[in-house]
């Protein structure tokens, strides 16, 4: 059965988040609030985890996780972000955008998009998401909490309990976060291009 921790979207109980990043350390899987929407996260490395993410949403093979870190001075380790880049996610950070980049080789194989050897990168604008990944020291591999054939995220924690306790080991409940996912942004062509419009405005994009 999994732990419930109530922890406050401003003014986080560091023991909480401490208690979570040992769970995320021993191999444990996570259900965490951020700034567009629930998502379940766990550490970077670890198969088995990821398989269970698999599991949970019922995703195949070419499923593009993200690694949700706790600002863009971790991105260099795992992507190669050229000045252009780097200034546009400077200016959108943190924020509802996933950016999808060349990966470094600090990436392991099975996280990357087959063939392409992309990955999709955030910093989200949420204090508990930002403090798990600062006490963690590195980023939290993820994927939006969409059940199968469920149109939207789900946004209630007492419901996440209900129809997770078996397959997750925490649920964080942070209050209501929203029902919409990043927006998803292609940083590896010539220009930026949005793959996927979600909460984050683009209208911007156009006139860089």
């Amino acid at each position: 059965m999994s732990q419930y921790f109530v922890i406050h979207p401003e003014r986080a109980q560091a023991r909480l988040i401490q208690r979570a990043v040992e769970i995320v350390g021993q191999g444990g899987l996570i259900a965490y609030p951020t700034d567009s929407c629930y998502a379940l996260g766990c550490h970077i490395g670890d198969k088995r985890a990821m398989q269970r993410i698999r599991r949970i949403r019922q995703l195949d093979e070419k499923h593009h996780f993200t690694l949700v870190c706790r600002d863009l001075s971790e991105l260099s380790n795992y992507a190669l972000v050229d000045n252009s880049a780097y200034r546009l996610m400077k200016r959108c950070t943190p924020g509802p955008y996933t950016f999808l980049l060349k990966a470094t080789h600090e990436v392991p194989r099975r996280l990357l998009a087959p063939k392409r050897r992309t990955i999709g990168l955030r910093v989200p604008a949420h204090p508990v998401a930002l403090q798990i990944c600062e006490a963690l020291g590195g980023p939290l591999m993820s994927s939006s909490l969409i059940l199968p054939d469920d149109p939207e995220p789900l946004s209630d924690p007492q419901a996440m309990r209900e129809l997770l306790e078996h397959d997750v080991d925490l649920v964080i409940d942070s209050g209501y976060c929203g029902v919409e996912v990043t927006t998803v942004i292609d940083l590896t062509r010539e220009s930026p291009a949005v793959l996927r419009q979600g909460k984050g405005d683009t209208d911007w994009l156009s006139r860089t």
